[in-house]
C-alpha cells in the first residue's frame, strides 16, 4: 500500500533514524543532512543554562567558526552527554567525527545534539558503531524515523510541515518534561528550502522561539542540552521573508502545543495570559511564578477555579501588582476582582474547568503590558516519571 503520510523534508535534504542500543528498544539516533554533502545556512539558539552539556558547545562553538554553515546534525537520545567533563566533550568531536567521514565532508559542518540522562557517560562505541548505517539509510522518507530517534520520554514523535507559495518548511521536536521558558530538554530541528540570508535566518528563528518555545513551562526546570536548529538549503529560492517569518512561527507553535500535550503526566493545558503589568518583562515574571507553582499546578489538575492561588503566585513573583485593580477570569468570566471574590456564573466556569484545556487571564492591574504562558497540570503521572533517573 502506497504511503500517505506527508513529506517533511524540503527539498535538499534527507534524514534517518535507527534503534543504536543506547536505549532498550527504541529508536536512539538520528541524522540529518544535506543532499549533496555541501553545507547549507544555518542559525541556532541554545539553551540558557550555565550547566551546558559538551554537544551544546560543540555545536555552538562550530557555527561560530564557519559563519553559520552545516551539512548535518547527528543526534542521540537516551544519554544527554552532560555533566561529562572533558571525556564529554571528546565524545560529541567524536561523533562529529563519525558523521563527517560517512558523509564525506569536513567535521566543521557537523552540528551534534544530546539528550537523556545527566552525568552518566557517553555509550561513544555503540553510537560510533550506528553512525555509517545512519549515512546510508538517509532518505526524503527518513525523517519519521529520525523524529523517533531524537525522543526521550516522549510518548510519540513530533512533527510539523509548512508549505508556502515558494517554500516548504519541514520540522521535528522532541521534549515533554523540564521544560520552561528559555526552552528545556527540547530539541527541534528545522528545515527549509528557501533562499534567506544567514542573519535573517538567525533573527526570525530568535523571533519564533521566544514566540512559541520559550511560553511552553511544564516543570520550571531549563535543561543542559537545548538546542533549536534551522537550516537553509535555499533549492527553490528566494523567499518572501513575512511570509516564511509566518511558516516558521506556525510550525514552532505546533510543536509546542505537541510537546505541552505529551508532557510528563499531565492531563490539562492551561494558556495563561497576564495582562495589565508595568511591561511585557514584568509579565513573563508573573506568569512564570504562577505556571510553576505547585499548589496552582495542582488546582489545574483537580478542575478547582482557585483564583486566590493565582493572585498569591503573582504577588510573590517580584513583579508590579496594584490588588486594588487586579482582576482574574476563567474561559472569559471574571471571578475575581480588587483581591475579592466577584459574582459570576459559577456553572460556565465549572464547565469550563471540566475540559482538558483552560483559558485563564491574571490582570496586574498597573500597567499594559502582557505575556502568555502554555502551562500544564500537575498530578500523579509526573511524579511517577521523575522519581528515577531512568
Amino acid at each position: 500500500m502506497e504511503s500517505t503520510r506527508e513529506c517533511y523534508c524540503p527539498q535538499g535534504f534527507v534524514a534517518s533514524g535507527l534503534h543504536a542500543g543506547i536505549k532498550h528498544k527504541r529508536h536512539d539516533m538520528a541524522l540529518l543532512a544535506t543532499v549533496d554533502r555541501q553545507p547549507a545556512r544555518a542559525a541556532a539558539v541554545f539553551t540558557q543554562n550555565m550547566f551546558v552539556a559538551p554537544p551544546v558547545v560543540a555545536s555552538r562553538s562550530r557555527l561560530a567558526e564557519n559563519g553559520g554553515q552545516a551539512v548535518a546534525v547527528i543526534v542521540n537520545s537516551g544519554n544527554a552527554n552532560a555533566g561529562t567533563g572533558e571525556p564529554g566533550m571528546r565524545d560529541a568531536e567524536a561523533m562529529c567525527d563519525a558523521a563527517a567521514q560517512a558523509l564525506g565532508c569536513d567535521p566543521k559542518h557537523v552540528l551534534v545534539c544530546s539528550t537523556g540522562i545527566i552525568g552518566n557517560p557517553l555509550p561513544i562505541d555503540t553510537i560510533l558503531e550506528a553512525t555509517p548505517k545512519l549515512a546510508t539509510t538517509l532518505s526524503v522518507e527518513g525523517s519519521e524515523d529520525a523524529a523517533k530517534g531524537i525522543l526521550t520520554t516522549d510518548s510519540e514523535p513530533k512533527e510539523a510541515l509548512f508549505a508556502g507559495s515558494t517554500f516548504t518548511i519541514g520540522a521535528m521536536a522532541k521534549g515533554c518534561g523540564m521544560i520552561a521558558p528559555n526552552m528545556a530538554t527540547m530539541l527541534a530541528f528545522i528545515t527549509t528550502d528557501a533562499d534567506l540570508p544567514q542573519a535573517d535566518m538567525q533573527r526570525v528563528l530568535k523571533e519564533a522561539v521566544d514566540a512559541t518555545f520559550n511560553t511552553l513551562n511544564v516543570d520550571g526546570a531549563t535543561s543542559t542540552n537545548d538546542t533549536v536548529i534551522l537550516l537553509s538549503s535555499g533549492k527553490r529560492g528566494v523567499a518572501n521573508l513575512s511570509e516564511f517569518t509566518g511558516g516558521l512561527f506556525k510550525v514552532c507553535e505546533e510543536l509546542t502545543l505537541k510537546m505541552a500535550r505529551d508532557a510528563e503526566g499531565m492531563t490539562r493545558l492551561v494558556r495563561l495570559r497576564v495582562t495589565g503589568a508595568r511591561d511585557d518583562a514584568d509579565a513573563r515574571v508573573a506568569a512564570k511564578n504562577i505556571a510553576e507553582n505547585n499548589l496552582v499546578k495542582c488546582s489545574w489538575h483537580g478542575g478547582d477555579p482557585y483564583w486566590g492561588r493565582l493572585l498569591s503566585a503573582a504577588g510573590s513573583s517580584g513583579a508590579s501588582f496594584n490588588v486594588d485593580r487586579a482582576f482574574v477570569a476563567y474561559g472569559g468570566t471574571m471571578v475575581a476582582m480588587s483581591g475579592a471574590p466577584l459574582p459570576h456564573d459559577e456553572a460556565a466556569v465549572a464547565e469550563h474547568m471540566k475540559g482538558d484545556e483552560y483559558e485563564i487571564e491574571v490582570h496586574l492591574g498597573v500597567g499594559s503590558g502582557t505575556a502568555q504562558v502554555i502551562g500544564v497540570d500537575l498530578g500523579p503521572g509526573y511524579i511517577k516519571e521523575n522519581s528515577k533517573t531512568s
